[in-house]
């Protein structure tokens, strides 16, 4: 029993990374409806930089929240420098881009701070919560879960929350209404970025730091999205849950799996949900008129 509930709980602190980068990939495929593929060395950029800053004597916290911003900065950057210009470029371009983006922030990462793999500071005690999770699995999971409350609410309950939700729903109406649809885009990136900034630095003390830390959990985000629904970005955050329990269970009570396969699962959960349930357990069905 303390072993399932020892995978249930770890299963939880990983989903709550999976839930924000499947969060973040929804909010630019709702935006641009495309993945971005480079959301995952976007986080690992991110990360580096918060590390680089502690690494220089910056209190760990602090080195926190200016990561956050300036990886604000640099997603609202990206949509106005080179995907706004691409706003009406064939689908193919856009995979181009992000492949291309993706391959830059590896490669710059690699050549700004070297391939090797380095440790990365975790800013929660040592130890375990009664000798089921470790403590920090238990700070990221309340980090990841107050992050994700924060954003609810601020789609919820704020002006340029629900300008931004318009803006990507019906863009053509909304900029009837006077809303500025490019920028609202444009913050939708830097909160994606944002967002992928803390799933990275909050995952980086337990699978360590160098450019390719993000390749396997970004797979995980992408299954999370479609396990949820692309076109629900709650649902996404609920399927990042679901697919870190899942995938802790499977690794665990399935021999054939095992902690070395696990990644597999993702690839499973995305191909059945994709087969029999395209829009997700909580996406809604688009219909549209012609």
């Amino acid at each position: 029993m303390d072993l399932f509930l020892q995978q249930i709980l770890t299963g939880l602190a990983n989903g709550s990374i999976y839930a924000c980068l499947a969060l973040a990939v929804v909010m630019i495929y709702q935006a641009i409806d495309h993945f971005n593929f480079a959301q995952g060395e976007m986080a690992m950029f991110s990360t580096y930089i918060c590390w680089a800053m502690i690494h220089a004597g910056v209190p760990y916290w602090l080195a926190f929240f200016l990561t956050i911003g300036i990886s604000f900065l640099g997603g609202v950057a990206i949509e106005r420098i080179i995907f706004k210009p691409l706003h009406n470029a064939p689908v193919l371009s856009h995979i181009i881009v992000f492949i291309g983006l993706l391959a830059i922030f590896n490669s710059l990462a690699g050549a700004i701070w070297d391939h090797n793999i380095k440790t990365f500071p975790s800013p929660f005690p040592e130890g375990s919560f009664e000798g089921l999770i470790g403590m920090h699995e238990v700070g990221m999971f309340f980090v990841t879960l107050l992050l994700l409350l924060g954003i609810f609410a601020f789609f919820r309950f704020t002006r340029i929350g629900m300008a931004m939700q318009a803006a990507a729903a019906n863009p053509a109406s909304a900029e009837l209404v006077g809303i500025r649809i490019g920028w609202m885009l444009a913050l939708g990136w830097g909160l994606a970025a944002a967002i992928g900034a803390v799933a990275g630095m909050m995952i980086a003390p337990i699978v360590f730091l160098d450019p390719n830390m993000m390749l396997g959990i970004l797979l995980y985000g992408f299954a999370a999205a479609i396990v949820g629904g692309i076109s629900s970005p709650g649902g996404a955050v609920a399927g990042g849950f679901l697919v870190g329990v899942i995938e802790n269970l499977a690794g665990t009570y399935l021999p054939a799996i095992g902690s070395e396969l696990k990644l597999t699962v993702a690839l499973v959960l995305i191909v059945a949900v994709l087969l029999f349930k395209p829009n997700g357990l909580f996406g809604k069905t688009i219909v549209t008129r012609v």
